[in-house]
This record gives structure tokens, sequence and C-alpha cells, in this order.
């Protein structure tokens, strides 16, 4: 079915979004919300309606479901304030108020004759394989153990990672697919890889199966299929060997000691990693309550495996949104605490990516020691230059060291390696903010606008926007920016915008405090 509105075509057979001629990026999340709301436009639809058909009934936050609705305003030209397409109506839902017109999707004999047009990735395919791990299934009997097929996936795209020849789609562009039976060919284009690895995970009682097969996304051939079956205490040796014959199927002249010699056995205490996975399953979620409880899980990991470096590495990052969000009740206390988790991390962790990265941030937001950060966050993308977030947390720490060339290099890395990624506002938001220390006020108003549009909640984006609009000599645009930013936070003044971010250099936050002035901000 194609349903046609205004210029645009969303086509529901091939799960395609036109503009006229051209083709529309749409993440398949945005997609299936668009193609929801239009099916349904003679009624309206309620937040629980669209969280049953697409997120599977899942606890999804109103951050996340609003980030999906900008989106797909922004894809179709509408957006929250106009709301000329999809409407909002308070405590009631949603509704498509467009005009739409139906037609059948063109048949397969009037498609061979139509020109032949192949479809080219928005995205080029990277210069060496290139793979993507889609979340496995759980097949166990019990539904909460979600946790731990997607722990192992975590796994299993790491140690994939650590393989520098090799370019892994980082696990946050991944995991919208999420729930959904997809298109392996559709999504080797979306996220420009040639190899795609799905499979599942059975865990009953001490025993636990994991299945996998990989896939040739570009022709859809199965390039290899297995399982592996073993005790719960082998869940790492498992985990290796499903490793090592994805990589052996990639490449089958690699040597088998390579292999060997990228393994990492993070802890001999599974009960701690279980907690360990349990935390990452609740940092996906950015609200107050589920920092709490991911913060909590990493300690116990920690209390059982004092020298799990990962788990201090996270539990050290769940105290930056708290900072960030005004969200620490004793802040000396719990900024000491991150700083020593902090420097725990780097110290246990000199061959752990996530310990060092994660580590390296935090000694950098909340201690200000950001030569020996950068140095450390350098030695953990060298060990797995794969790791998106790392990326995206590197690119902000350029920006507060004043290097915003830097930022702007290492941000390009993170968006390629995660394109679809649900927390992209991060991203555009440093590099909002590195276009505006090296004085591009419009490219950086720009930035700001599509991280506020992805996430209307990030203050840091919506001050940026404001300051580079009133520097930019747009006074209009710059006091809409802070009558936003100071609906966020009411309390913002000049005198405490150093309680946003860090700044190496003086001057950088002076002049971030002379465009939010001249946009009207109160000292």
């Amino acid at each position: 079915m194609r349903y046609l509105f205004e210029e645009y075509a969303l086509d529901t057979d091939r799960r395609e979004l036109h503009r006229g001629t051209e083709m529309m990026s749409v993440t398949p999340q945005v997609f299936d919300l668009l193609d929801f709301l239009i099916r349904n436009r003679e009624r309206v639809v309620s937040k629980d309606d669209i969280i049953d058909a697409i997120w599977n009934g899942r606890i999804v936050s109103d951050a996340a479901l609003t980030t999906r609705f900008n989106a797909a305003r922004g894809a179709i030209g509408d957006s929250g304030e106009e709301q000329r397409l999809i409407k909002t109506l308070p405590r009631k839902g949603f509704r498509f108020v467009g005009a739409v017109r139906e037609e059948p999707a063109p048949s397969g004999a009037a498609m061979a004759d139509a020109p032949a047009e192949p479809r080219q990735p928005s995205i080029a395919l990277p210069d060496k394989p290139s793979i993507a791990v889609l979340p496995f299934q759980n097949l166990g009997a019990d539904p909460e153990q979600e946790y731990f097929a997607d722990g192992v996936v975590e796994d299993i795209t790491m140690a994939l990672s650590r393989f520098r020849w090799l370019f892994v789609i980082a696990r946050n562009s991944s995991f919208t697919y999420k729930g959904r039976t997809v298109d392996i060919k559709q999504v080797g284009r979306e996220l420009a890889v040639r190899y795609v690895l799905e499979g599942s995970v059975r865990k009953a009682g001490t025993r636990v199966r994991i299945a996998g097969q990989l896939i040739d996304a570009e022709t859809g051939a199965h390039l290899w299929a297995d399982r592996f079956d073993g005790a719960l205490e082998d869940i790492f040796d498992l985990q290796d060997e499903l490793t090592s014959s994805v990589v052996g199927a990639i490449a089958p002249t690699l040597q088998r000691e390579e292999i060997r010699r990228a393994r990492c056995k993070p802890t001999e205490n599974l009960d701690a990693y279980d907690y360990y996975w349990r935390g990452l399953a609740k940092t996906r979620f950015w609200t107050r309550d589920a920092n709490s409880e991911a913060l909590r899980l990493f300690q116990k990991a920690i209390e059982l495996d004092p020298r799990l470096a990962c788990a201090h590495g996270m539990a050290a990052w769940c105290y930056a949104p708290r900072k960030a969000r005004r969200w620490m009740i004793d802040q000396a206390q719990e900024t000491a605490e991150a700083i020593r988790l902090a420097r725990r991390a780097v110290h246990l962790g000199a061959d752990d990516p996530v310990a060092l990265c994660m580590g390296a941030y935090v000694l950098a937001f909340l201690a200000h020691e950001f030569d020996d950060a950068v140095a450390f966050m350098d030695r953990g993308l060298a060990i797995n230059p794969n790791l998106a977030q790392a990326w995206t947390l590197s690119a902000w720490m350029r920006v507060w060291k004043g290097e915003p060339d830097l930022a702007l290099d290492h941000a390009a890395r993170a968006i390629r390696l995660s394109p679809l990624d649900p927390y992209i506002s991060n991203i555009n938001g440093a590099v909002a903010f590195a276009h505006f220390l090296a004085g591009r006020y419009d490219m950086a108003s720009s930035s700001a606008e599509k991280a506020m549009r992805a996430n209307p909640e990030f203050l840091l984006s919506t001050c940026i926007f404001a300051a580079s609009n009133a520097l930019g000599g747009h006074l209009g645009a710059a006091k809409k920016g802070l009558a936003r930013a100071r609906e966020i936070n009411p309390d913002l003044r000049a005198s405490n915008l150093e309680d946003l971010t860090p700044f190496r250099q003086a001057e950088h936050i002076a002049r971030l405090a002379k465009g939010l002035r001249e946009a009207g901000l109160p000292e």
C-alpha cells in the first residue's frame, strides 16, 4: 500500500518514504510510527496504543517517545509547534490529520517494466569488512531474562569490535531493530554493512544455548550457522566460540592465534557479571529511577568482584547524567565517589576499553583532569576503535579541551558507527559546541537545532542554539531558544553556567555567557 499526502508517499510494502523523487532516510521505528498513525488516522490513538504497536508493550520513557515523534514530524516537514500533519491532543493522544490518498503499491510486473534504478545506500560501505549484530531472541521461558540475551549480544559485539580490520556497527543502532521482523537486505542498506549476525539465546537453569547465523546483507545468502551448548559457567567460552566462528567465516585466512589473543574473559564471578548486564540494560533508559537502579546494580557487581573494571567504569559514568540533570542529592559526596570509581576503573582496566573510556569521561567532566582523561580515552579507542559511544564522549572531551576540529572528527566517527543511534542528539550537541568554539555560528545553530529536535529536553544544545543565534545576529531566534532553555532549567543564570559543562579555557565559557546574555539571560 502507498499512502500519498502533500508531496510525500509512504510505501509500506517497500518500507520507503519519498518526498517527490527523493527517498527520505528514516529509522525503522520512525517508519513504523508514521505507518501506524496514518493507518489509524480516523481516530485518536493513545500513548499505550503506540507503545503496544511499535515497542510490543515494552517500557518506553516519555523522552524516547518524544524523540520518535519529533523525528517522524521532521521526516515529513512537520514540527511540534506547527502540528500540520501529526497533532497532539493533550491527555488524549495523537492523530494524523493530513489529507491522505491510498493507492496499491506497484505490482511486480509494473516494477519490472520501470527503469532499473538500483538503490544506493545513503552511506558508503566501509573499506573493510563491516558487520551489524542484531538483537538475539530470548527463547527462555522467563521474559525477565531479556537482559541476559541483550548482554550476550553486547559481549559478542564488543569481541568483534576488537578486531581492528572489522567495522562493527554500534549496539545503539543495531538495537533499533529489536522485537521486529526485519529484511536483512534492508538492514544492510540502512546501516551500510556487508554482513549481519542474528541469533537466539536460551537459558534454562544452569544450561545455556547460543545460536547464530551470519548473513551476507547484499545477497541474503547464509554464510554460516551454528549453535553452542554448555553450562552457564562456560558462557564466555561459548561466546568466544561464536565470535571465532563468525570471524573465521568472514576471513578464513585469519590466524586462530589472533582470534585467541582477542578473547577477554572479564571475570570468573558470573553473578557479578550478571549484575553488570542488568545494569547495562537499565542505562538504556534516561530517567532518574533507571539511573539509580543501574548504579545500584553496578555497585552490587563491584561488591561481588572488586576487580571488575567495566563495572567501575559504568558506575562512575552513572554519576555524569546525575550531575548534568541535577539528580545529585549530595553533590560533593557523589562527585567524589564518581572520581574515585573512575580512577579505579582506569587503574584496573588497562586493557578494557569500556573501563578506560567511561572512566576517562568522568575524570574530564567531574575532575577536570583533561590531559589524563584524553590519554585514557585514546588508549581505550586504540584497543576498540569500533566503540561508538566512546567516540561521542571523546568528541565532548575535545570540546571541553578547546579542540573543535578533533571534536568534529570524533563525532563523525560516532555517527558512522551508529547511524541510527537513538541518542543522536548527544552527538549533534557536541558538533554544535565544536562549531560554536570555531566561530561558525550558523553551523552551530543548525546542529543545535537537530539536537533539540531529537531531544527537546537537552539543555546544553538549547543553550548553544540561543548563544550562537545571538552572536550570529539572529536575536529573535536567540530569545526563543533562551526561553526554552529557562523552561528546562528555571534556575539558569550567567553566574552558574560553569555548572553545565566544563571548559579548560576561560574564554570559551565567557563566549557562551556573552551569547546568552545577549539573548537575555540574567546574571
